[in-house]
């Protein structure tokens, strides 16, 4: 009979334990198989020092219930009288489901968990070889290794081993488990063995001694015939043996599965064959190896077979891993590397991802190795396969900072224990951190944390991994800034010599030169270099993630050197965090945005407003140049004020267009390039046409005081008119006017030709800001006509003289200055030319036809690739707006939407209109804007104005980055950018020359 008040004192006293389910736990003391044990005063503490009493009491239940009735009390004795013991047996069953189960399959094994000689607390492969020595099957080796993994978990679990010793004997585990698979296979098969010498060398954390509860087993077999054999029968034999090894580990028997036996690092990956010769392998890496295939052989390790082979495979390969930073395309791959790989990731999952997300495992192994590659040429210390000790040896070398290292360690181990214990529990190959309320709970009990478990896990490791994510970059570079600076007694810095490597694999083509910088910056007491010394890590990995780490570390110093005594600039830098990559990405990108930059550093402020890099609009624009102008003493002044804005306003596109273009850690990369283009072409138009608009006001005030004796309007022109400027398009225009009543005509017109000429010379006066290049050819009668004339002369022009590409030009004629009036009246004028009632005849059709022709044969410079030229070349700029403006002549009469300056919406309206089916309209329009957006590149990259590719590495490099390609993958872009304009070709002769 149960005592009153009784059961509610138990209650409390498994609440107070640990126990999730106390009634539940009540039930399964009570029960008859706990007998013996129910009396234990010590019985509950050591539930409750688990990860999770509530399993560790199912998971003894149901031990007990499996003894046979002849040994339970052997047992439940052992288990009273033994604390290691049951300290081991009940912390297995609190983290791990998968043990409990194999327990209750195997009831005595149980006993392996009973000694705790010396041996028994660390052991070795030997020891491991010993236990796994009595399987003589598959399935044996699996109860086997089970066995051995009971104590490799209960050491972990108890805290007799770290996390670091857990995970190697995991990998001596694994060695001696690869060796019985392969004692297995080769007695099935003693023929096959006869025939071969077979070597396995254990790769990845294997490899590294740092294996996983549940992992891939990654591995390469090296094979070589035997004395007397005929290498081809040898190598297949032992092919059939490496398959069999394979098997033996990776099928699931009535024991389930061991791990799976990964051979893909092998060369050519699962292509390759499965075995080759050591000298098969070694012309594989000297010839078509890859830079991550260098970094997987870091990890590489003899571990079974034939151990003079697997000596030699190592002592072979080692010298070439070393050698990899002095690869041609070493750079290219590490950049390329260095971004993460996270795209493959589900989005539900990223941040449940311990491994691949950000701030996890991957980041420390990467980073690790990469430094690894770099120093490890003339530094053998660094040639290890394991990641905390690589770590170590990095820090005691000066090439990671202590105290960075330490907390890189301690991030490591807790993320590593993490990964542990979620395997451990079903002994399942996860990196997912689980969702579950229950499953938090004992993952945070199993690694000490008992006051509000889930709380303080998810503390921790977000607290890790962001310390992960924070170092993962300033381990590359703060070291660097240690080489040039004065560091406190004791510590150690990076070697000249070692800083230098270190720069040219993160792509610096001139490491002296970046130590230069690097010493100008950082040294010093002062709060701006302070200040810098915090900023530069961070900067210079952005450097590096561009095509022109240099150009970008030379432009901060440069600008740092320019505004480094203003408060704002150091304030702006340091609290602002898009300010200093936006700057980052603006000064490695080319030449334009910096040179715009430097000529007035201020403009820097820009890239710290979220406001700032918004281009303005013309009315803002045309209203601030107009009031500098007030303001001048005289022309030149007026017109210097506006080029001011003009270049400011550059900038501000320039550096929005390559940040849009770039992306940043916070904002992907705008993924629609014609919304770039659009955007572009709209700021860099209105900012010219307010230029243009305080050089008019400047010319007149000059010479007339308020009011020039004509009416004057500037006609925007070609790119112009259609508000798709590039960054280094001249400004095409027509010059009008019309004389004011009372006004003689001679007067007036030279009025109105001093205007222009004076407009022209302000704007192109040599001074620091880039001049505005004023193209007025296409006016009547080109560079023999006058340069302005008045509305009517213009009328009785066009009516008597005009030519049929006089009519097409002036299909992007749009008024950009001057008097709105006679802007307008301009614009009627010439509407019935450009679009003509019931459209063009057949003879004006056939006449653009051959002017089109004879443009493409004589006009494309000599020597250029018709197939890469983005003006005139196939498929590009010239071909679509040909075919667009054929299209508008004829149809604009009868379609208003075709009755715009603008291409593509031009291009949109004759889809709208049916006039061109959807794929041939989106194949123009692709080639167009990718056109443009090449011409665009070569500016921003260059600083001067081109229509083809550069033919300079880095230049080429630097327009690919800009178009989104990779490090690496300018040849994929430029075939794509044939691809493209080749097909937008086979739609231009179809629709402009009716082919």
């Amino acid at each position: 009979m149960t005592v009153p008040g009784r059961r509610s004192s138990t209650f409390s006293r498994l609440l107070r334990h640990g126990f999730t389910d106390p009634s539940a736990a009540e039930r399964l003391l009570d029960l008859p198989e706990l007998a013996a044990l129910r009396g234990d005063p010590v019985l509950l503490d050591a539930l409750g020092a688990t990860a999770d009493p509530d399993l560790a009491l199912r998971g003894l239940v149901r031990l007990a219930e499996a003894q046979p009735e002849t040994e339970r009390g052997t047992f439940t004795t052992t288990l009273l009288s033994a604390k290691p013991f049951r300290d081991r047996l009940l912390g297995v069953l609190g983290a791990s489901e998968a043990l409990a189960d194999h327990l209750v399959r195997h009831p005595k094994d149980w006993e392996t968990l009973v000694t705790y000689e010396a041996v028994d607390l660390h052991p070795g492969v030997t020891e491991f070889e010993h236990g796994l020595a009595e399987a003589a099957d598959p399935v044996a080796l699996r109860v086997a290794y089970r066995r051995c993994l009971l104590g490799i978990a209960a050491r972990d679990v108890c805290g007799t081993t770290d996390v670091a010793q857990t995970a190697a004997e995991l990998a001596d585990l694994a060695t001696a488990t690869l060796r019985a698979a392969l004692a297995l296979a080769r007695a099935a098969e003693p023929a096959d063995a006869a025939q071969c010498r077979l070597a396995v060398i254990a790769m990845g954390k294997c490899g590294g001694h740092e294996l996983n509860y549940v992992s891939d087993v990654d591995v390469i077999f090296v094979g070589e015939p035997a004395e007397g054999a005929d290498e081809a029968k040898a190598l297949q034999a032992a092919t059939r043996l490496a398959s069999h090894l394979m098997r033996i580990c990776s099928e699931t028997t009535v024991e389930g599965t061991i791990w799976p036996v990964d051979a893909n690092l092998r060369p050519e990956g699962r292509n390759g064959p499965l075995v080759r010769t050591l000298s098969s392998h070694l012309a594989y890496y000297q010839r078509w190896a890859k830079t991550w295939e260098f970094q997987a052989l870091l990890k590489a390790r003899p571990v079974a077979g034939d151990p003079e082979l697997g000596s030699a495979y190592v002592d072979a390969v080692s010298p070439m891993v070393w050698q990899a930073a002095e690869r041609e395309n070493f750079v290219t791959d590490v950049q390329a590397m260095r971004r993460r790989v996270v795209d493959n990731i589900p989005v539900d999952r990223v941040d449940r991802e311990l491994k691949l997300g950000p701030g996890g495992l991957r980041d420390v192994e990467f980073a690790v190795q990469l430094l690894q590659l770099v120093h490890g040429r003339s530094d053998a210390t660094l040639h290890s396969g394991s990641t905390l000790d690589a770590l170590a040896a990095l820090a005691a070398g000066g090439y990671v900072g202590r105290a960075d290292a330490a907390q890189l360690d301690e991030a490591y181990r807790f993320l590593r224990a993490m990964e542990h214990r979620i395997q451990l529990y079903r002994l399942r190959r996860t990196h997912l951190v689980p969702e579950g309320e229950e499953d938090l709970r004992r993952l945070g009990r199993s690694l000490g944390l008992r006051t509000d478990p889930v709380a303080a896990l998810n503390k921790e490791w977000k607290r890790h991994a962001s310390v992960v994510r924070r170092l993962h970059e300033k381990l590359f570079y703060r070291p660097l800034l240690d080489a040039v600076a004065q560091l406190a007694p004791g510590e150690t810095r990076l070697s000249t010599k070692a800083a230098g490597q270190r720069l040219e694999a993160l792509g610096y083509a001139d490491p002296a030169a970046a130590l230069r910088h690097l010493e100008a910056l950082a040294s010093g007491v002062s709060r701006k270099a302070a200040i810098q010394r915090t900023l530069l890590p961070v900067l210079l990995g952005w450097f590096a993630d561009s095509a022109d780490p240099d150009a970008g570390l030379l432009g901060f110093r440069r600008v740092s050197d320019a505004l480094g005594k203003t408060p704002w600039y150091l304030r702006l830098l340091r609290d602002e965090g898009a300010a200093a990559e936006n700057l980052a990405r603006v000064l490695s990108a080319g030449r334009l945005a910096p040179d715009l930059l430097l000529r007035a550093p201020e403009a820097v402020a820009i890239l710290g407003d979220p406001e700032g890099l918004k281009p303005r609009g013309r009315d803002h624009l045309e209203q601030e140049v107009l009031a500098a102008v007030g303001r001048a003493d005289d022309a030149e002044q007026a017109v210097a004020a506006a080029r001011g804005v003009r270049r400011r306003e550059l900038f501000r596109t320039a550096a929005a267009d390559l940040i849009d273009s770039y992306g940043t850690e916070d904002s992907p990369r705008t993924s629609d390039p014609g919304a770039l283009v659009d955007r572009v072409g709209e700021a860099v138009t209105d900012l010219n046409a307010a230029t243009i608009a305080g050089a008019l006001r400047a010319a007149v005030r000059a010479g007339w005081g308020d009011e020039l004796p004509t009416r004057f309007a500037v006609i925007g022109m070609g790119r112009f008119g259609g508000h798709e400027l590039g960054y280094g398009s001249d400004a095409d225009v027509l010059f009008v006017h019309e004389p004011r009543e009372g006004v003689d005509e001679q007067e007036a017109a030279r009025a109105a030709a001093r205007v222009v000429t004076e407009m022209r010379r302000l704007l192109q006066v040599p001074t620091t800001d880039p001049p505005l290049l004023i193209d007025a050819d296409l006016r009547p009668e080109g560079r023999s006509g006058p340069l302005v004339r008045t509305l009517a002369s213009y009328g009785a022009y066009y009516r008597r003289w005009s030519l049929t590409w006089e009519s097409q030009a002036l299909l992007r004629a749009a008024p950009i200055a001057g008097d709105p009036d006679l802007g307008r009246r301009f614009i009627e004028l010439i509407d019935p030319l450009r679009y003509p009632a019931e459209g063009l005849g057949e003879d004006a059709v056939r006449e653009i036809r051959r002017l089109k022709a004879r443009m493409e044969s004589e006009r494309l410079p000599r020597g250029a690739d018709p197939t890469l030229h983005a003006k005139l070349g196939r498929g590009g700029l010239s071909d679509v707006e040909w075919t667009v403006q054929l299209l508008q002549m004829r149809h604009a009469w009868a379609e208003p939407g075709l009755r715009t300056t603008r291409t593509r919406a031009a291009l949109f309206a004759a889809h709208a209109a049916g006039l061109i089916p959807t794929e041939e309209a989106q194949t123009l329009d692709e080639a167009w804007v990718l056109a443009t957006r090449v011409r665009n590149a070569v500016m921003l990259v260059r600083g001067r104005p081109g229509d083809t590719f550069p033919s300079e590495p880095r230049e080429l490099a630097a327009v690919g980055r800009y178009l989104g390609y990779a490090p690496g993958h300018v040849g994929e872009m430029v075939d794509d950018y044939r691809r493209i304009t080749r097909r937008a070709r086979a739609v231009v002769d179809e629709l402009f020359y009716g082919a």
